[in-house]
């Protein structure tokens, strides 16, 4: 079955880049799924998928937060990577990976905190 692990700082200062890194094993991140995807739940809040890279390595992103998000991939490394610009408090949330599709959350990442803070 195919698994994914987050891993990066849990730990980023405010106006910093918060930089997220997905490992997928057991699988293609070409072909197991037709696209990947970046959700956080802040503490007490619901959960907010943030954006999307497909097989092709084509992008989408929340109009929220567009502008300060890219997602990208190495597929020599089976990994996707998140990268969150300018952060704040707000940010602060578990960040998971997962496949962008109604999936139950055991096929998603465990999940990773990350506390922006100073």
């Amino acid at each position: 079955q195919v698994q994914l692990q987050e891993s990066g700082p849990g730990l980023v200062k405010p106006s910093q880049t918060l930089s997220l890194t997905c490992t997928v094993s057991g699988g293609s991140i070409t072909t197991s799924y037709y696209a990947w995807s970046w959700i956080r739940q802040p503490p007490g809040k619901g959960l907010e998928w943030m954006g999307v890279i497909a097989y092709d390595g084509s992008t989408y992103y929340s109009p929220s937060l567009k502008s300060r998000t890219s997602i990208s991939r190495d597929t020599s490394k089976n990994q996707f990577s998140l990268q969150l610009s300018s952060v704040t408090p707000e940010d602060t949330a578990v960040y998971y990976c997962a496949p962008n599709e109604v999936v139950p959350m055991d096929y998603w990442g465990k999940g990773t905190l990350v506390t922006v803070s100073s």
